[in-house]
């Protein structure tokens, strides 16, 4: 059983799948060739962009009024 915390329900199975291919590349070593091109062994480094000043949000911006 794994116990993961934050996130959405994609990024918890994500981080889950990511673990137990470390896991099993420490156990086994001769499992890295399978498990590398499929991606299990990276990290998935996107996060979330900041909020800048002046915007809504990171990209949206508050809403213009002609008048």
């Amino acid at each position: 059983m794994a116990t993961v915390s934050g996130g959405g329900l994609s990024g918890q199975a994500g981080a889950i799948r990511h673990g137990i291919s470390k896991a099993l590349d420490l156990y086994n070593p001769s499992t890295r060739k399978i498990l590398k091109p499929l991606g299990f062994l990276t990290r998935d480094s996107r996060v979330v962009e900041s909020k800048k000043y002046g915007h809504r949000k990171a990209r949206r911006s508050f809403q213009f009024s002609k008048r």
